[in-house]
């Protein structure tokens, strides 16, 4: 009958036990002093020795010819617990056996002598697991034992341990076995079953162990004795999406390209990988990322274990903290989502979504992110660059040259009469096309070029001029030294946010709602209207408002860009 790796490969004596050697050599000398204690608390993690360990001291602690500390395995004490022939050695599962009925069933057998050992030994896993009045029925008995009488206890969660507990018993702490260890028992294993086990691996299988000796056998066994076991196989068999997938994903979140992140996760899925173990994967390789980004001397901390140092200093290259910091809150709060949604395929999507925009969330951490990426790009000075080629770069156009604010003239009307003047808010509006009725008051200058906003006489005392881009610049310019950095990059974003006077009404239109809601605020208001009465000569109200869509501006973004004094273009 088949037995599992991890069954059949149970150390049987201290020695054997990978990766807690300050616990083996501890135990082994008080099994040879006879120095024991009658309470032993082991704690740690799933699969690093517990429970083997606590077996091995049983056997120990009633072996005829004890080996420096170890069992001999071969007398009949030894081989009576092993075989569980022997009733003196106890195992409990807490879990199962929680009740105060059970610890006081336990406390009425303690009492009497073993039958053909020297110590009667109880091992309890799972501790924590008993009840609070379980805990109460077992002090007595533990505070003060027969001498024949040994504990055993061991858990995962020793914070559920109480303190009363804890005080009456020696306490090893189990540490995580590191991945060189278990790499290394593995191949051990491997080469005893004729296991052909590559080096690549048996590197991954210690990686998703995660410190637990027991995992990583389960792991080897599950990806099967025929065939070359490398580290391709080990991601077909567990359903892993592999480190080039996972790179994938993760430079589509940076590039903000929806359909690369998107194609990915559905080819994931039909080929049936498990959405849980995807973004496990993308989490573990981004907080790599951040902790090099952060911490690169710390490079003996990474734990997603597939990835160089190279390829993640690459991956990382251009991305500043905020914005790593905001992928891996998503990346978080996506993991327990999962558990509420019936398929994981949509959590992960929604997921990459919100990682390729961090328009599509309007938390704190989000705004932190796209603050951090307009640092990070005014650090590098990379402004135009991503969108505007070198070939396409030409001489900007003057403001003045722009097109007319209504689009829905194709053409102005050169060749007919100017309109009559409006009667709500423009009495004479200020046309491109060269006066052709005679004027009330000429001036001696000749008149302005067509291509010039400028009316050729002043306006009555009633007259508004009609929107204006360069009106808007000229107010958020001199409103910049009163506005936070931050918020002046988002108004002076032509694609999202654009100002029109209207009558005594300066509105201020923002595509986004989030902008309205982070600059609506006193202080913005109070320096749009200081510098909008310097700039149109009268004081106007300002209004933030989302924007209707209906009107667009037509914005070069080299011009946008030459208004900075950080940037020169050659």
């Amino acid at each position: 009958m088949y037995q599992a790796l991890y069954r059949k490969w149970r150390p049987r004596a201290f020695d054997d036990v990978i990766g807690q050697d300050h616990i083996t050599e501890t135990l082994k000398r008080q099994v040879s002093s006879g120095r024991l204690s009658h309470a032993y608390l082991f704690v740690g993690t799933r699969g690093t020795g517990k429970t083997t360990c606590a077996k091995i001291l049983s056997r120990a602690v009633n072996c005829e010819n004890p080996v420096d500390g170890n069992p001999c395995n071969k007398c009949p004490s030894c081989l009576g617990i092993e075989s569980g022939a022997i009733l003196d050695v106890v195992e409990l599962d807490a879990a199962s056996n929680n009740g105060v009925d059970n610890v006081r069933a336990l406390r009425d057998e303690a009492v009497y002598s073993p039958a053909s050992v020297k110590k009667r030994v109880y091992i309890v896993d799972e501790v924590h697991m008993l009840s609070t009045s379980a805990f109460n029925a077992l002090l007595k008995i533990l505070e003060e034992p027969p001498e024949h009488l040994m504990f055993i206890l061991a858990t995962t969660e020793l914070h559920k341990v109480p303190a009363t507990i804890l005080s009456r018993c020696q306490r090893f702490s189990f540490k995580r076995i590191l991945p060189t260890d278990i790499a290394k028992r593995m191949k051990y294993v491997a080469s005893q079953e004729k296991i052909d086990l590559t080096d690549d691996g048996a590197e991954l299988l210690s990686r998703l162990a995660d410190g637990a000796m027991r995992d990583a056998l389960s792991l080897l066994d599950q990806c099967g004795s025929e065939g070359r076991i490398d580290a391709q196989r080990v991601v077909a068999a567990i359903g892993l999406a592999g480190n080039e997938d996972t790179k994938k994903l993760f430079v589509a979140a940076k590039n903000g390209n929806i359909a690369a992140a998107l194609s990915t996760v559905d080819t994931l899925y039909k080929n049936g990988k498990d959405m849980n173990a995807v973004v496990d994967e993308l989490l573990s390789l981004t907080r790599d990322i951040l902790i090099y980004m952060l911490s690169p001397e710390n490079c003996g901390g990474l734990i997603s274990g597939v990835f160089d140092t190279d390829t993640i200093k690459k991956l990382g290259k251009g991305l500043s903290p905020s914005q790593v910091m905001h992928w891996l809150e998503i990346l978080k709060n996506t993991q327990v989502e999962m558990a509420e949604v019936s398929s994981g395929r949509i959590a992960v999507e929604l997921c990459l979504l919100r990682m390729c925009d961090t328009n599509l969330s309007n938390d704190v951490s989000s705004l932190a992110a796209r603050i951090g990426a307009i640092e990070k790009r005014l650090e590098s000075g990379d402004f135009a660059a991503p969108v505007i080629s070198v070939q396409e770069t030409s001489i900007p156009k003057k403001r003045e040259e722009e097109p007319p604010f209504y689009e829905e003239f194709e053409a102005p009307p050169w060749d007919e009469e100017p309109p009559p003047p409006a009667q709500e808010y423009y009495d004479a509006p200020p046309w491109d096309d060269e006066p052709t009725a005679p004027q009330p008051e000429p001036t001696k200058e000749a008149a302005p070029p067509p291509s010039k906003p400028e009316a050729s006489e002043p306006a009555p005392a009633k007259t508004y001029a009609p929107p204006s881009s360069d009106s808007w610049d000229a107010i958020l310019d001199g409103a910049q030294q009163d506005i936070d950095m931050p918020l002046f990059f988002m108004l002076n974003d032509k694609t999202e946010v654009r100002g029109v006077v209207s009558g005594d009404t300066l509105m201020v239109k923002c595509k986004n709602p989030f902008t309205v809601t982070i600059a609506d605020t006193p202080d913005v208001i109070a320096a749009l209207k200081k510098s909008a009465a310097k700039v149109l000569g009268r004081n106007v109200a300002v209004k933030l408002t989302d924007d209707d869509g209906e009107e667009e501006v037509a914005v070069d973004k080299l011009d946008a860009l030459s208004r900075f004094d950080i940037i020169s273009f050659e």
